[in-house]
């Protein structure tokens, strides 16, 4: 549920949603205020960084810099705005609580109307993925605002995170106990609990290293009280869908999709389109190419 390689009690807006008519949705809301994010960008050379923007959001413990590849191509085959933001608690954007998906998609919207974008495209892998879900149910942005939605490899659902990310936080916690000096001292410690070395290369990406002081960008105690949150998802298909263009990307060696969840899937999304590729969880790392091709047919240049 990782990338490998509030709107305070706002109202709904009365333009028209791509969401059922028969079922109020409920409304986006944190205990606080939105945060700035952090993104790095890719702008067409007509100077367009508004209309038509693709959005890319990450997954637990990535960030924006694991879309740099993609971003490019994106920019290069669609002639849109690209933009990979670091949500809350990664990357290069603020530390804040809550950590959950209503706040996390807050901040994304508060993205959105502060850069005046248009017939934006959102693209989001694993609790990124989950971070585009909410946005599009959420009813805080109108029909004209959010075109279309791509969701890779995850489901929404709730439930736990399997074991392996507190198994994560908890190396980390302790490298930072450790206060070691270098990234080979933190690299063997990450190794006594994971032996993946593109996983512990993945992760020692947000390291710091300092003499005596090495430490992580992300809030990891923050990040670690918040496990059982990002396994959650703040919505039932009975009380919103969206109606708009969705595609769903599965790993076809990845359980995040299965027969059990794709229905749910397609409750939430009734006009949903789904596509696969012969990769684990990190199907655009495994197949960049394949991957890059799905999305430019489904988004489309502008």
């Amino acid at each position: 549920m990782f990338a490998r390689s509030s709107l305070v009690s706002s109202t709904r807006s009365a333009l028209k949603s791509p969401h059922t008519s028969h079922q109020a949705a409920k409304l986006l809301h944190t205990t606080g205020t939105p945060i700035n994010l952090h993104f790095t960008s890719q702008i067409p050379s007509d100077d367009n960084k508004t209309n038509g923007a693709v959005l890319i959001l990450h997954g637990l413990f990535g960030s924006a810099r694991n879309w740099g590849a993609h971003s490019r191509s994106f920019a290069r085959h669609l002639n849109r705005p690209i933009y990979a933001l670091d949500l809350r608690n990664h990357g290069a954007s603020g530390h804040a609580r809550p950590m959950t998906y209503s706040a996390m998609a807050s901040d994304v919207v508060h993205f959105i109307r502060q850069h005046s974008l248009t017939d934006v495209s959102l693209i989001g892998h694993s609790m990124g993925g989950k971070v585009a879900m909410t946005v599009a149910l959420s009813s805080a942005l109108p029909e004209s605002t959010l075109s279309k939605l791509v969701v890779v490899d995850i489901a929404p659902t709730r439930g736990e995170l399997s074991g392996e990310f507190k198994t994560y936080i908890s190396a980390m916690r302790t490298i930072e106990a450790a206060q070691v000096s270098t990234r080979k001292e933190a690299l063997d410690i990450l190794q006594e609990h994971e032996k993946d070395p593109d996983i512990c290369a993945f992760l020692l990406t947000n390291l710091i290293v300092k003499p005596n002081a090495s430490h992580f960008r992300i809030p990891v105690q923050l990040l670690g009280d918040s496990i059982q949150e990002l396994g959650s998802f703040p919505y039932t298909p009975e009380e919103t869908q969206w109606q708009g263009k969705t595609l769903f990307i599965k790993g076809e060696h990845s359980k995040f999709i299965n027969r059990h969840n794709r229905p749910l899937a397609e409750k939430f999304f009734p006009h949903m389109e789904f596509e696969s590729l012969p990769t684990s969880h990190w199907v655009h790392s495994e197949k960049p190419h394949e991957f890059s091709n799905l999305i430019q047919k489904f988004v489309g240049p502008l």
